[in-house]
């Protein structure tokens, strides 16, 4: 059986870190490949906590709600996948591509790595829901004002981002109701994917 390669989109709150996680699981149980999970939002915060001039200024931007530049995000997952991807590897990637430029390169990336058969589960979640989720996270950048700046940075750019890929050759896009509670979104993504 091939690798397979997921993508996954879903607004703050949606819960897919939660739904990576555990597909992590259920994969290594079916078929015991590892599988490489990019969080370029990890990888983020670990540029932050570093301190240097480049964390500076990402955590600067962060705190104004923007995205970060295609430059840096493509060079950040560019440098996973170059230093950590194999032939037998599954792949999941979690907030990335987030606008049409780095879709663009995801493209590019997945055909360099001989990637056909991409999977892309969308958690879908209301404005409302993810208000109240994250509120209830109470993280200090989970403002009310934050929280509407970054949906509409997501309305704006990162579902453009994902319908790059409709109709699009070796792409399927799976939309998930991610308002229900985390084991049922669990057993719809694996409906989804026919597992």
């Amino acid at each position: 059986m091939q690798p397979q390669t997921f993508v996954f989109f879903g607004i703050i709150g949606s819960g897919k870190g939660t739904q990576v996680d555990l597909l992590v699981d259920f994969l290594k149980k079916r078929d015991g490949r590892e599988c490489l999970h990019t969080s370029t939002g990890n990888e983020y915060r670990k540029l932050i906590e570093s301190g240097n001039y480049t964390g500076t200024l990402v955590k600067d931007s962060i705190t104004r709600g923007e995205l970060q530049p295609n430059f840096l995000t493509n060079a950040i997952f560019t440098n996973i996948l170059t230093s950590s991807l194999n032939p037998e590897k599954h792949l999941i990637a979690d907030g990335y591509p987030r606008t049409i430029e780095q879709s663009e390169n995801f493209e590019a990336m997945m055909k360099f790595f001989h990637r056909d058969n991409i999977d892309i589960i969308y958690i879908e979640l209301s404005k409302e829901e993810a208000l109240r989720r994250n509120l209830l996270r109470g993280r200090h950048d989970d403002t009310k004002e934050g929280i509407a700046k970054r949906f509409n940075e997501y309305t704006n750019n990162v579902v453009p981002s994902m319908n790059y890929f409709k109709d699009k050759e070796n792409y399927k896009i799976h939309h998930i109701n991610g308002e229900q509670s985390k084991e049922d979104v669990h057993k719809d993504i694996i409906k989804a994917l026919n597992f």
